[in-house]
């Protein structure tokens, strides 16, 4: 029978037999918890699992079919004796070698010699014995025919150990097994057992911890699992990694100046810089010196790419391109879009689809699977698009340079620029307008931040390009800044981008608030380059004491303004079958739910090109607001959106210029439009009221009659309803340009009184 041993280190259990001096084997208790056991446990789950026996909870007890074929084979005679055990133990498993049974059997002797010692009597021998017997059989028996190898089996037992589980590893341990106890709660249990500890050793561990809550190994198995996943998952790990920014000196730009050979001299290493510049170090010189720079990369022969303001999308091309299955785990995801990574030079390859999948498992905690797989779409497709670019005729030490001017806009450049820092490429990140910051967070990104912000549309690739401002163009932003951020002045057309806000009011306000800058009224504001502006939206219904003459009179005292409100006195302003050329091409210009901006901004028959640029984004934009907001009624129903699209895009030249002109800070354009019949309001007149209160004109509707107007033409109210007094029918709208209003004859005690006050 074999002796258990003292260890001088833990990896004392993975010597071989004839290397333990003296020779014997192990059984150790582990309480306590550290890294270094940490490694142990996993390595000997290893050993045990191709070698040995791993017992995760209790040993079960032989049920009633395992007793009954033992009753079969062996029938239930017992004879506390060698020879009756050693007979047995070659029927019962006949595999063992005559050394291996003639262990087992004295070490099983041994055992229950110390049972009848501690006065059990041959009835309870007999049970453990034939116990003993059932588990050698059923849960061990993997492990018996090892017995005596130069290789020592193992045995891995977790939790609070039994009196007779403990019996029978002990028979185990001197037939020639090395054991280990993981005991997460303690010791205490154990020691009832044994409390010398004569059958076994505990590990002593300074400075150890309790085990980790949810430690076991199970959890321990998922790890290894997972971790064996990952590696069949990289392939072939690159012979090269990159040393990413360590080298550098900090000086912005002067260090991707540096030719890759003097940055470092470890051929397992390629030396590259991953860096975002925030503001800029000099207005005067920033442009010049990035053009200076880029002439010296280009001059050099490295190879360089810029990207303007974003990253082009991946073109439908590239996304058909990509092969991809149906996914059930993201592994399974992440390994076949690596696959796709193919370049002529396999170390190259290597680095960058290990690049991809780090990003890729750090992107999928937290994502679904349908969202990375999109994610993992658009980074193959920017991969194939610019690897080519970047890597043309790459070898070590070669660095390539990826210049992005702007800074990432949203996660998915986000992730691309983590995978080109992390492969032979030098990545530069460009946010000199610090309004505008760029999203990108990663902790090996290297960050320099300067005070000074500056717009800067694109990177300067050819000296054409170059626009250098001077002292005094400078000195002018900076003094723009001062003055109209945050301090309620306000340059002409400042903004280019603005949301409306309908104003609640009572009646009397309308005529007060109309003649007000939108800068003075309630609830204005500008947050991040966006105003949001207060406009009125009101329909008058009746008419205030029956006076017509007042009533006409301040409709002309509304119309009096400057610049004139569009005045709408005759309805409908548009036909409802009047011909329309957008009619027929309004299909092509909304798709999928989105107006196209481009293919209407490039069609023949655009109306509007001759608009600032960002004044006809901004009618593309509030085209798109109205058609998503429902307010007409038909949207998505029953085509009413291409007749919406058709509609705004052949607006009339009265209105499309009050809407250039707009500053959205000043008095905002007008629209009164008067009903004092039973008209039909056409749908088409709603389609432009509704578009013009989203782009921030001020409507007041004219209804003495008080019937439905363009609100029929509404899913839901969208006007304040102020209604002023009696109705009125078949009025005829005078002439407002020769309507002198007659101001009422004062009685003479009305003049006392009124002199009085």
């Amino acid at each position: 029978m074999f002796e258990h041993k003292k260890i001088t280190q833990l990896d004392d259990y993975f010597n071989e037999l004839d290397q333990r001096k003296p020779k014997g084997v192990y059984f150790y208790r582990i309480t306590a918890y550290n890294d270094a056991v940490d490694s142990f446990i996993k390595k000997y789950y290893e050993a045990a699992r191709r070698s040995g026996v791993i017992i995760e909870g209790r040993i079960p007890n032989p049920d009633n079919k395992n007793l009954a074929y033992y009753e079969e084979i062996m029938g239930m005679n017992f004879s506390f004796d060698v020879r009756f055990i050693d007979l047995s133990l070659k029927k019962w498993l006949p595999r063992m070698s005559n050394y291996q049974r003639t262990t087992v059997c004295e070490a099983m002797y041994s055992t229950l010699e110390g049972l009848k010692n501690s006065g059990k009597n041959d009835n309870m021998l007999k049970n453990a014995y034939i116990k003993f017997m059932c588990w050698l059989y059923y849960r061990f028996e993997s492990i018996v025919s090892k017995l005596g190898d130069n290789k020592v089996p193992k045995i891995l037992y977790e939790g609070d150990i039994s009196n007779y589980e403990l019996l029978i590893i002990m028979v185990l341990a001197k037939a020639g097994c090395d054991v280990v106890l993981l005991e997460y709660k303690g010791d205490d249990s154990y020691l009832k057992l044994d409390p010398k500890s004569e059958n076994s050793d505990k590990l002593d561990l300074p400075g150890g911890k309790p085990f980790p809550e949810g430690y076991c190994i199970k959890s321990m198995r998922d790890s290894l699992a997972a971790q064996q996943q990952k590696e069949r998952m990289y392939g072939q790990p690159p012979k090269v990694k990159n040393c990413t920014n360590a080298w550098i000196t900090g000086k912005g730009l002067d260090d991707y100046r540096i030719m890759p050979p003097a940055r470092g001299s470890d051929p397992g290493l390629f030396y590259n810089v991953y860096c975002r510049i925030n503001g800029v170090w000099d207005k005067l010189t920033y442009q010049d010196e990035l053009f200076r720079m880029y002439i010296e990369m280009k001059n050099s022969g490295r190879r360089v790419v810029v990207a303007d303001g974003s990253i082009p999308l991946p073109t439908p091309n590239e996304i058909n391109s990509v092969t991809r299955r149906n996914y059930t785990r993201q592994d399974q995801l992440i390994s076949d879009l690596a696959s796709q990574i193919k370049y002529p030079n396999q170390e190259l390859q290597r680095v960058i689809v290990k690049a991809f999948i780090d990003v890729m498992l750090e992107e999928a905690v937290g994502s679904n699977l349908n969202k990375l797989v999109n994610k993992g779409i658009y980074m193959i497709c920017w991969l194939k698009r610019y690897l080519a670019q970047l890597f043309e005729t790459w070898k070590m030490p070669d660095i390539a340079c990826f210049i992005y001017m702007g800074g990432c806009k949203n996660s998915n450049e986000a992730m691309f620029m983590k995978i080109l820092g992390r492969i032979p490429c030098d990545v530069l990140i460009l946010a000199p307008n610090l309004s505008e910051p760029c999203c990108l967070e990663d902790k090996l990104l290297y960050e320099q931040s300067n005070v000074s912000s500056m717009k800067v549309a694109k990177f300067p690739v050819e000296s054409a390009q170059l626009q250098m401002g001077t002292v005094a163009y400078h000195a002018e932003r900076e003094l723009d800044t001062l003055m109209y951020q945050d301090s309620g002045i306000y340059r002409n057309q400042q903004y280019s981008r603005a949301n409306t806000v309908t104003l609640k009011t009572m009646y009397e306000e309308v005529a007060l608030l109309w003649k007000e800058e939108l800068k003075y009224r309630p609830n204005f504001s500008t947050v991040d380059d966006v105003v949001n502006m207060p406009v009125l939206f009101a329909k008058v219904s009746g008419v205030k004491d029956g006076d017509l003459n007042k009533y006409w009179g301040t409709i002309k005292e509304m119309l009096s303004i400057e610049p004139e409100p569009l005045f709408i006195s005759q309805p409908p302003y548009i036909e409802q079958n009047e011909y329309n050329e957008m009619k027929s091409y309004s299909t092509e210009f909304y798709k999928r739910g989105k107006v196209q901006k481009n293919i209407i901004k490039n069609h023949h028959s655009y109306k509007y090109g001759h608009l600032r640029e960002e004044v006809q984004d901004y009618i593309l934009d509030k085209l798109q607001l109205l058609i998503d907001s429902t307010l007409i009624k038909g949207t998505f129903e029953n085509g009413m959106e291409y007749t919406i699209v058709a509609t705004v895009l052949n607006l009339s030249p009265e209105i499309v210029r009050r809407i250039q002109s707009f500053d959205f800070t000043k008095l905002n354009p007008k629209l009164i439009y008067i009903v004092t019949g039973e008209e039909t309001i056409s749908v088409e007149d709603a389609i432009i009221i509704g578009f013009l209160n989203l782009v921030g004109f001020d409507i007041v509707i004219f209804v003495p009659t008080g019937y439905q107007s363009v609100e029929r033409h509404f899913t839901r109210p969208a006007m304040e309803e102020h209604q002023i007094g009696e109705y009125k029918y078949d009025l005829q709208v005078p002439d407002m340009k020769s309507f002198v209003f007659k101001k009422p004859t004062l009685s003479w005690r009305e003049r006392i009184f009124k002199r009085g006050k």
